[in-house]
C-alpha cells in the first residue's frame, strides 16, 4: 500500500475502535468479510464505490442505498467511512474492507478475552504454512476454489482454534489474491496486536529460550520500539545458533547461518 493508503487504513481502523462499545460489533466482522467478497468479485461495483471523480456524499448514498437493509447499521457506517476516502486503486477499497473486518474479529476476542489465544493460534498457523509446502500450494492454487479453499482451513482448524481464528483465517487464506501467505499472515497478527497498542515479534531461535531470556529480549525490543513487544517463538534448527527478530517489515538477523550465508556469497562475489 501506498503512504496515503496506509493512512487512509490508519484513520479508518482509529475511527472503528471507536465503535468498541457500540452495538452490532459481534456481527460486524462477518458482515464487512462478505461485502468485501462482493466488493472484490465486482470489477464494475469497485470501480463506482472507489470512483474519486465522483463527491464522497454521492458515493456513501451508493454504498448506503446498496447494502442498506442487507447488513446492520453499524456496518454500513462502517462501508460509508470506507467509500468517503480517496483511493487511487480500486483493489485497495478491497483490502481495507477485509483489513477492518479482520480487526473487528479481533476487539471481539479481545472483548472475550480470547485475544491472546487467537494470537497464539495465528502464529502456529503461520509456522504450519511455511512448514508445508503441499498446504502453500493448496492455498496458492488457483485451479482450486474459494470454497475449497474455506472448507479446508475450516477442517484443519476445527475444534483446534477459536471462532475468531477460523472466521479471519477461513476467509483470508481463501481471498489471497496473488498475494504470499505469510505477507497476509504478518499483516492479521500485526493487526491483532495493534488491539492493544502492541508489537509482536517473531523470533527464531535454534534451542528454546528460557523465560529469563524470554523476558529480558521482550524488555529490550519494548524499549527499543516504544510500546509493548509480545514474542512469539519458532525453534528452528536450521538457524544453527543466534537468533533472528523481525517485527513487521524489520529484520534484525544475527544467525549463525546467516553469517555464513552472507560470507559465502561475499566469496563468490
Amino acid at each position: 500500500m501506498s503512504g496515503t493508503v496506509r493512512e487512509n487504513a490508519t484513520a479508518l481502523r482509529a475511527r472503528l475502535d471507536e465503535r468498541r462499545s457500540g452495538p452490532g460489533l459481534l456481527e460486524l466482522s462477518g458482515e464487512l468479510f462478505a461485502v468485501a467478497d462482493l466488493i472484490g468479485g465486482d470489477a464494475q461495483l469497485r470501480m463506482a464505490l472507489s470512483d474519486a471523480g465522483q463527491p464522497a456524499q454521492t458515493r456513501v448514498g451508493l454504498a448506503t442505498t446498496l447494502f442498506g437493509g442487507k447488513v446492520s447499521p453499524v456496518a454500513v457506517e462502517v462501508l460509508g467511512d470506507i467509500v468517503s476516502q480517496r483511493w487511487s486503486n480500486p483493489e485497495d477499497l478491497v483490502d481495507v474492507t477485509e483489513e477492518l473486518a479482520a480487526q473487528a474479529a479481533f476487539i471481539s476476542a479481545e472483548q472475550a478475552g480470547d485475544l491472546d489465544s487467537v494470537e497464539a493460534q495465528l502464529f502456529t498457523f503461520e509456522r504450519a504454512v511455511s512448514g508445508s509446502a503441499d498446504l502453500q500450494m493448496a492455498l496458492t492454487d488457483p485451479s482450486v476454489g474459494t470454497a475449497q479453499k474455506a472448507g479446508l482451513i475450516g477442517s484443519l482448524l476445527s475444534g483446534q482454534a477459536d471462532a475468531a481464528t477460523i472466521e479471519v483465517l477461513r476467509y483470508a487464506m481463501s481471498h489471497l489474491r496473488g498475494r504470499r501467505v505469510d505477507m497476509v499472515m504478518d499483516e492479521l497478527i500485526d493487526i491483532a496486536g495493534e488491539q492493544r497498542d502492541r508489537s509482536v515479534a517473531e523470533v527464531r531461535v535454534a534451542r528454546p529460550l528460557d523465560d529469563d531470556q524470554a523476558t529480558r529480549l521482550a524488555a529490550v525490543l519494548t524499549r527499543l520500539h516504544g510500546r509493548e513487544v509480545r514474542l512469539n517463538v519458532a525453534v528452528e534448527p536450521d538457524v544453527v545458533g543466534g537468533i533472528s527478530v523481525r517485527i513487521g517489515s524489520e529484520v534484525v538477523d544475527a544467525t549463525v547461518a546467516t553469517r555464513i550465508e552472507q560470507a559465502r556469497r561475499a566469496m563468490v562475489g
